[in-house]
């Protein structure tokens, strides 16, 4: 079966030639199947936004190939390559346009994966559907559709920023510590949401965070970077039994290193 991501050979260095030169991805090999929900954790520096960026064509590799469902992404266009990829960032303020309306806003989310037109079409037809959408989050955004997004918390608009990025079921979800800049209690909301709409929609999921716990608690998978390497590769059946002090214990016994129990001990 053909992988939905397929990540070979991926190379990425700055600063080539220079003192200054830095080795950011390091022969990256990486597959996620079709509805694979992969948790990423790791140091500062140790590649994560650096493999996103690479996937979704902010950044190109030095070498090595990207696939998307059989197609060999490396030259497309970041825009086209947009039309099969879904992407959440950290800040909230990301991903969205402040200055539109939350259903001028999702207009654009609906029609990345069909043809440009010059006009942000928003008929009775597809309010209604973007209203249903926003009914499953619960947060009643679905009644204020005419709102500057620029208006919303940061917790409403990180969901909206989910739901945007999943409205077309993309072939490939990023999402980068999407959790990291909320206080607890909206990081807790957003969780679910991510692991509702994940699983609803069985779509194939990379995510970044830095919460060693939420890492083991979502997905079906647990990748480990360090130093623009993939270390530790966990698939399911392990991942469920692990614990934060496993996880250390697997990184000190990887590098080496003696750590602290701390649930931000990668950080």
């Amino acid at each position: 079966m053909t992988p939905m991501l397929k990540l070979s050979m991926i190379h990425k260095s700055f600063n080539q030639g220079t003192v200054d030169e830095r080795v950011a991805l390091n022969n990256i090999q990486l597959q996620l199947a079709e509805g694979d929900f992969v948790t990423v954790i790791g140091s500062n520096g140790a590649g994560k936004s650096t493999l996103m960026n690479i996937i979704s064509g902010v950044l190109q590799p030095d070498e090595g190939t990207i696939e998307i469902d059989g197609r060999v992404t490396n030259r497309m266009p970041e825009y086209d390559r947009g039309r099969l990829i879904g992407r959440v960032f950290q800040d909230p303020m990301a991903g969205t346009s402040p200055a539109m309306t939350i259903e001028e806003n999702m207009a654009i989310a609906y029609g990345r994966d069909k043809q440009r037109t010059v006009r942000i079409g928003v008929n009775r037809k597809r309010r209604e559907m973007f209203k249903e959408t926003l009914e499953t989050l619960h947060l009643g955004l679905e009644n204020r559709l005419s709102a500057k997004v620029g208006l919303l918390s940061g917790g409403e608009r990180q969901a909206l920023s989910l739901v945007m990025a999943t409205f077309t079921k993309p072939k490939v979800l990023l999402l980068d510590e999407h959790t990291a800049a909320l206080d607890p209690s909206r990081e807790q909301i957003i969780t679910k949401l991510t692991k509702e709409i994940v699983e609803r929609d069985k779509l194939t999921t990379l995510m970044i965070t830095h919460n060693m716990q939420q890492a083991l608690d979502l997905g079906n998978r647990l990748i480990m970077m360090d130093s623009g390497t993939i270390i530790l590769d966990v698939p399911q059946e392990k991942k469920q039994n692990l614990t934060i002090q496993g996880l250390i214990n697997e990184f000190s016994r990887i590098r080496g290193a003696n750590f602290v129990s701390d649930r931000t001990v990668l950080a």
